[in-house]
């Protein structure tokens, strides 16, 4: 994600360059972005809000990084003490950009899986305590991801989803047992924290 700013000089077609690691093991280091068409990295203010947010059960989670693009969140929370984080991304070139960066980490906390999120979650489920989305503005939020998260057996019994839209949009629609947490919005960005409670 970008803020303004940011965003119009993506449309430029300036290259992106890097984003910052806010805490944890790996502060402050920078990291590449690819240049991709669309590509958005979630700016530091709101990743540092997010895992503000997190901050209570990040620590020896197992986290799921949907529509990973250039890692920005997924790195983050392996930064701050993820146990685990599987990074889902469908383009090659940045599939191929998450790998070295992770190969010049040495984190074997890591996986990172080419694949369609839709498609990646009508696979075989895995309970994740996280799950981060920041699905493409352009494709806007679809609507079964919620859905598929929630019925495939993908979230642990108080699972926390941290959601990223365009401004613009409204709340994507939310399943019965989440409870909107917390909700700000940057620039052209809201983001929210959604609590999972499992169904009786």
């Amino acid at each position: 994600m970008v803020d303004c700013k940011e965003w119009h000089s993506l449309k430029r077609g300036k290259p992106p360059g890097r984003f910052r690691v806010i805490a944890g093991r790996w502060r402050g280091r920078r990291f590449p972005i690819p240049r991709l068409d669309g590509l958005r990295p979630t700016p530091d203010r709101v990743r540092e809000t997010a895992f503000n947010w997190l901050q209570p059960v990040i620590d020896g989670a197992c986290c799921l990084d949907l529509y990973a693009g250039s890692g920005a969140l997924g790195v983050e929370a392996l930064s701050r003490g993820a146990r685990r984080v599987v990074f889902v991304e469908r383009d090659a070139q940045a599939v191929a950009s998450l790998r070295n960066l992770l190969s010049t980490l040495d984190s074997a906390d890591a996986e990172v899986v080419r694949a369609d999120a839709l498609a990646f979650l009508d696979g075989r489920p895995q309970a994740f305590d996280v799950v981060l989305l920041d699905p493409p503005f352009a494709d806007g939020f679809p609507q079964r991801l919620c859905t598929l998260l929630e019925t495939r057996g993908w979230l642990a019994a108080h699972a926390r989803i941290f959601l990223e839209h365009a401004r613009r949009s409204a709340v994507p629609p939310l399943p019965a047992n989440w409870t909107l947490h917390r909700s700000r919005h940057a620039g052209q960005v809201a983001f929210h924290l959604a609590l999972r409670s499992a169904p009786a």
